[in-house]
């Protein structure tokens, strides 16, 4: 049993088949059997069983493939350090996280992060969802995930930073733009734009909707809050979404689009996700705190702007 047994066997798993792992790694599908092999006659068990449409992990090989992961992905990280360190650099720190998620919730951090650390790299991948950003945690691709904090996840720590009060946002012209702040009854008859289905935000609302007996009207879906924002400012409809920082400046006077709180929804949690607080570099915990310093305090629609308060 190798290092590169286990590294193949926990791709084709994830995979689910031998010739996609195959062209991954540049070698023939016989080579990949191989690994597998020489982990089934070291274990004594099948680990793998074959379907029509490619192989699964058998009970036995989902016992080695969580197992597996976890170490690749400690020894990937160990590897990454080793290197660093043998060619003089002050490290990179990888962060996943929806698409806007760095313009809202970052940008201040990673300035001041440039600032006290030069020699630093921070390195962004962007995932459609919380689910994906797990993934990626697990694989050990990234260091810090900031996600929706939802219930817990196998393998992964997760700390709220922030909660993001809910806001209605309508164009400036709409017969509600005048209100201070709305109520769930106040919903009801608004042309809805929803929220990706498979995001932890969506499932949210949508229990929220459901806990207080709003059904709305749905239409038109987009892929985030930033497109539902766009098209409330268009006329498509009305979004709700989290009161963003920064969020103010496009309600205020003049501005084509309110933003009305709706304290009858409970606020959105995110923060950060990581496999373990403990085993974070320095440098990843450092922009972390910074995130964290920086966005702790909960963020407050500007009701102060808004007509007729």
């Amino acid at each position: 049993m190798t290092f590169d047994d286990l590294r193949v066997f926990v791709a084709v798993c994830q995979a689910g088949s031998l010739s996609a792992v195959a062209r991954d790694l540049s070698c023939t599908q016989s080579a990949v059997s191989q690994h597998v092999r020489r982990l089934e006659r070291d274990t004594g068990v099948r680990l793998l069983e074959r379907r029509p449409r490619g192989v699964v992990p058998t009970p036995e090989g989902r016992v080695l493939q969580r197992a597996a992961a976890e170490g690749i992905a400690g020894l990937d990280l160990a590897l990454r350090r080793l290197g660093e360190l043998a060619r003089g650099e002050a490290g990179t720190v990888r962060v996943t996280t929806g698409a806007t998620s760095v313009r809202h919730f970052m940008s201040e951090a990673v300035v001041a992060f440039r600032e006290r650390h030069p020699g630093a790299v921070l390195e962004f991948r962007t995932e459609t969802s919380s689910r994906s950003c797990f993934d990626a945690l697990a694989e050990g691709a990234v260091d810090l995930a900031w996600v929706t904090i939802g219930g817990p996840v196998r393998g992964i720590e997760q700390r709220p930073v922030v909660e993001l009060p809910w806001v209605l946002a309508v164009r400036a012209d709409d017969p509600l733009a005048h209100r201070s702040r709305l109520t769930a009854a106040d919903l009801a008859g608004v042309r809805h734009i929803r929220l990706p289905e498979n995001s932890s935000s969506r499932t949210h609302l949508d229990t929220a909707f459901a806990r207080l007996g709003i059904d709305l009207i749905s239409d038109t879906g987009v892929a985030d809050w930033d497109t539902a924002i766009l098209l409330a400012e268009l006329g498509v409809g009305h979004a709700v979404v989290p009161a963003l920082p920064g969020q103010h400046s496009t309600g205020a006077p003049g501005a084509p689009l309110r933003f009305l709180p709706l304290p009858d929804l409970p606020p959105l949690p995110v923060g950060w996700a990581v496999r373990r607080w403990d085993a974070l570099t320095p440098l990843a915990r450092a922009f972390a705190d910074l995130v964290g310093q920086q966005r702790g305090a909960a963020v407050e629609p500007s009701v102060q702007q808004l007509p007729g308060r």
